[in-house]
């Protein structure tokens, strides 16, 4: 299943690395993409039920740029 959301206050190019690389680790999770310019990250998930995910999703990028929020396109 692919789920694709707005990121919203992400600064910079390498901190969009960061989250992707860390994304695409949690289990769950087949990869993350993030369009640096578009403010978009791309998720494809393993699971039936992604949404168990979101937290941890979330944990990951207000770690990596605190005031960082996703919201389903």
């Amino acid at each position: 299943m692919r789920k694709t959301y707005k990121i919203a206050e992400i600064d910079c190019p390498a901190c969009a690395a960061k989250i992707e690389s860390k994304i695409s680790k949690i289990k769950g999770v087949e990869s993350a993409v993030i369009s640096f310019l578009s403010k978009k990250l791309t998720i494809e998930f393993e699971c039936e039920n992604p949404e168990l995910l979101m937290p941890e999703i979330l944990k990951v990028c207000r770690k990596v740029e605190p005031d960082c929020t996703l919201v389903e396109c």
